[in-house]
């Protein structure tokens, strides 16, 4: 049998071992101490002005300049000012030595700006000498660039039609009124089959929403897109609902079914925007037949192995949208992720062998899919979008390393709901807003005295995880129309935060418990008529989970058996009384049941109204609904609650009375023009492996113009990590700012920690990749609002996919940036001026670069100067 539910039970809480918390907790342990030395020279001070052979200490070392240097931190780059002498003991000298230089020497420049030469010397170069990159370079000629949204990649040489979709700010054109998305999950199975509630596109509120997702197709045998439609009577294509109202079939379509219902009610809703949904939990690894077998031939696992069946599989899904009426395409992988023993038990023998390539495979068919929506847009005269459902979890993004296909993507629904669940025994909420500090789960783990005191079992986590890498407004939210629950739970406040496990571990579930390994126990899910929507195992047996529609939880709070029980075959009596309880720090709603000690977890009204007003003041891009069906509304006539639409009206209500969605990656204004500077990260350990996650990074410059040495790289980091990034190769990493610190008890206080790096020694030339290693704690994407400064003047980079930017280049010259024939703009080299790094001169018909500090060393004949190009 098909599962009725077809959840999406989502195994995020797999606990960490005693080796993984060990391994995680030495990350943040102090740096031995220095054992005892020579006596400590005068302590370091920010803004002294020191020149070379001057000795300091700091932190237990002593350092001599090698240079004139100011507010550089001793240490901090092994390419620096500073030479490391050694360590020193506790005898600390004399403060304030007779030998400490003149504060104010004539030749000094202005101390404030570390870099800055003095702002009025005669001899200072031309601030904006004629090199400038041409202002008038736009760096795409596609006529639509002014609406494409920022950061979304466009492929080489396609004129993608974005403003039919998106406005001059790059928003979405949203119908109903609406500021913030409303997306909703319609699926193929609530047909009316075996007598049970039915909920079809007649039943959409199709002037609240903004956006259906059709749930599923699948990955066919051959490696295409199929929802079974050679397959007579299947719901998609070729089925209808005689008698009921609404249900009546357009004749200009040459199919039935759900396919032909969605697009009669698109013509009346021309705002409305549909998309087929690709995989899902179930059909991840696999798929359903005609006849409701599931065939495990690999799904996503075994179709990403190849380009070739990436192309086969891309060309596929612009045929289906294009055959079936749909505005895009939404891929639900679950899970690209080098994590052991994630996604359904059913596809372990495959995703668990093939962990290590998953990522990248899954990178490829992103890419594929872009462009070839991207070409048949340009050839349709529409765009077409691409999205997907993504985890929320901190245990399985650990292993999607930086999430690089956000680039890709229109938007991303993040599946921020199965957060806890029977697949293990701790009791806590379905769908998480906040973080309280108690999260069971994470407790038992040692996950808060690892991370700084970062839960990330919750959805304003997740959100801040991915506004790492996106603007906000390409950003949803999931919100649970379902529940999840456990019955037997002891401890907690009204079983909030207890503990459920199953009394006879050797009867779990498969895939839950002991079978994910460590100390994990499987929960007593909750069963019967707490378990309305349960899914079934191969065998046909119910899967104890307590899965229910919100509609199911308002009539069990009411003491009411609903007319609807015996079609799910589940009993039709209630034991003891249901109880509805809202926490206000995680904004957590649940019913218990003290008679049986059930607890069942979802949101409704408080939940729903608590996201609705997050999405709002944080300006996300909107809410995705698992699922409509689980909406409800209230049948005086019967005295009972049924499927309808009450929830979707509160969130239109709130998300049509907002300010329109955040569009811009960065919270700072950024520069106007650009270099095509690229970043690229490998070498991640596997997901269980990854801590601390310690890529190496590799940028490159693709521009004409040379990066000097000395260049300063400025970037953000998403929340989500605790803001202690190291770099490990001398670049000399500085954290500048950061928009959280602490806990996230009751959510985290901004979007960004903010780095700066300088280019080593060598700069990097046109063409010319330089690398390093960066270590973080906790997921993050990637890094993300690169601002790179030299000579003067500071540039974006094409790596984030900027709106509406001019591209620098070099003006003269052959394209390698040291070109021929140009005017020498810069000043003349002085040879008893003082010039700091990053400082440009001409000399001997060359223009160089200083690299650091220096006076007196003629540029062509000491390494302090790098030469820029040749001029005349």
């Amino acid at each position: 049998m098909r599962n009725t539910s077809r959840s999406r039970y989502t195994r995020v809480g797999a606990l960490f071992s005693a080796v993984v918390v060990t391994a995680s907790l030495a990350l943040a342990s102090p740096a031995a101490q220095a054992a005892d030395g020579p006596a400590c020279s005068t302590p370091w001070q920010s803004g002294t002005v020191y020149t070379g052979g001057q000795e300091v200490s700091y932190e237990g070392d002593n350092y001599r300049a090698k240079w004139w240097t100011n507010s550089e931190v001793p240490g901090a780059s092994q390419w620096g000012a500073w030479e490391k002498i050694g360590s020193c003991g506790s005898e600390v000298p004399d403060p304030d030595p007779t030998e400490t230089p003149d504060p104010d020497p004539t030749e000094t420049p202005d101390p404030d700006p570390t870099e800055t030469p003095d702002p009025d010397p005669t001899e200072t170069p031309d601030p904006d000498p004629t090199e400038t990159p041409d202002p008038d370079q736009p760096w795409t000629s596609n006529p639509d660039e002014i609406c494409r949204p920022d950061g979304l990649y466009q492929t080489p040489g396609v004129d993608v039609p974005y403003c039919t979709i998106y406005d001059e700010d790059g928003r979405e054109k949203l119908p109903n009124g609406l500021e913030h998305r409303v997306i909703g999950y319609f699926t193929s199975w609530r047909t009316g089959a075996n007598d049970a509630p039915r909920y079809l596109a007649s039943d959409i509120p199709w002037n609240k929403v903004s956006h259906l997702n059709y749930a599923f197709a699948h990955i066919g045998s051959d490696g295409k897109v199929s929802v079974n439609e050679q397959a007579a009577g299947n719901a998609a294509t070729d089925k209808t609902w005689p008698g009921v109202a609404g249900a009546e079939m357009d004749p200009e379509y040459p199919y039935t079914g759900h396919f032909n219902q969605l697009n009669k009610f698109k013509k009346q809703n021309p705002g409305v925007k549909t998309l087929v949904s690709v995989g899902g939990w179930a059909e991840t690894g696999g798929h359903f037949d005609a006849d409701g077998d599931r065939i495990a031939d690999g799904g996503f696992y075994a179709m990403t192995q190849t380009q070739a069946k990436i192309d086969t599989f891309a060309d596929s899904a612009v045929e289906f949208i294009r055959a079936y009426g749909f505005d895009g395409v939404d891929i639900d992988y679950e899970y690209a992720t080098s994590n052991s023993k994630a996604g359904n038990p059913d596809d372990f023998h495959i995703s668990d062998k093939r962990r290590g390539q998953l990522w990248a495979e899954y990178e490829d068919l992103m890419k594929t899919l872009r462009e070839k929506l991207d070409i048949a847009g340009a050839e349709d005269g529409k765009h077409y979008m691409l999205t997907i459902a993504a985890p929320a979890s901190g245990w399985l993004l650990r292993g999607m390393e930086v999430h690089q296909i956000a680039q890709y993507l229109d938007y991303v629904n993040i599946m921020s709901y199965d957060l806890h669940g029977a697949w293990n025994n701790y009791v806590g909420g379905n769908a998480a807003l906040y973080d309280d500090g108690k999260d069971p789960e994470l407790a038992a783990g040692g996950v808060y005295n690892a991370y700084s005191n970062i839960g990330y079992l919750n959805t304003d986590w997740a959100a801040h995880y991915f506004r790492g890498s996106m603007p906000a407004g390409r950003i949803n939210i999931g919100v649970p129309f379902y529940t999840r629950g456990w019955t037997g739970v002891t401890g907690g406040e009204n079983g909030f935060g207890g503990s459920a496990p199953l009394p006879d571990q050797t009867k779990c579930p498969s895939g839950t418990g002991p079978s994910l390994g460590g100390n994990s126990k499987c929960g007593a899910g909750a069963v019967g008529i707490d378990n309305l929507w349960h899914d079934s195992d191969p065998q046909g047996n119910e899967v104890p989970s307590g899965v229910n529609p919100i509609w199911h939880l308002l009539n069990l709070q009411n003491g009411v058996v609903g007319d609807y029980v015996d079609a799910y075959n589940v009993p039709n009596a209630i034991t003891g009384a249901y109880t509805h309880h809202f926490d206000d720090v995680t904004k957590v709603e649940w019913w218990w049941n003290n008679t049986t000690k059930t607890f069942i977890t979802g949101d409704s009204d408080a939940a729903i109204s608590a996201k609705a007003n997050y999405v709002a003041d944080k300006g996300l891009g909107g809410v995705m609904i698992w699922e409509l069906a689980g909406d409800y509304d209230y049948n005086a006539d019967k005295g009972q609650y049924e499927m309808g639409s009450s929830l979707v009206n509160l969130i239109h209500d709130r998300l049509s009375n907002s300010s329109p969605y955040g569009a811009s990656k960065a919270n700072v204004e950024m520069p106007t023009k650009a270099i095509d500077l690229q970043v690229k990260y490998s070498e991640f350990a596997l997901g269980d492996n990854n801590y601390p996650i310690n890529p190496r990074v590799t940028f490159t410059n693709n521009s004409d113009i040379t990066i000097p040495a000395g260049a300063v790289i400025t970037f953000d980091t998403a929340t989500s990590d605790t803001g202690e990034m190291g770099e490990q190769s001398g670049w000399g990493i500085t954290k500048i700012a950061s928009d959280h610190t602490g806990s996230n008890v009751g959510g985290l206080k901004g979007d960004f920690h903010t780095y700066e790096l300088k280019v080593p020694a060598g700069g990097i030339a046109p063409g010319a990749s330089a690398s390093t290693k960066f270590s973080w704690r906790l997921p993050m994407t990637q890094i993300s609002n690169l601002r790179i400064s030299f000579g003067g003047e500071t540039f974006a980079t094409l790596y984030d996919l900027p709106r509406n930017v001019t591209l620098a280049s070099a003006p003269t010259g052959n394209g390698n940036g040291n070109g021929n024939g140009g005017t020498c703009s810069a000043a003349a080299w002085v040879a008893t001026s003082v010039y700091t790094g990053g400082q440009t001169v001409s000399h001997g018909g060359k223009e160089y670069t200083a690299k650091w500090w220096t006076q007196g060393d003629t540029p062509g004949t000491d390494a302090v100067w790098d030469e820029t190009r040749t001029c005349r």
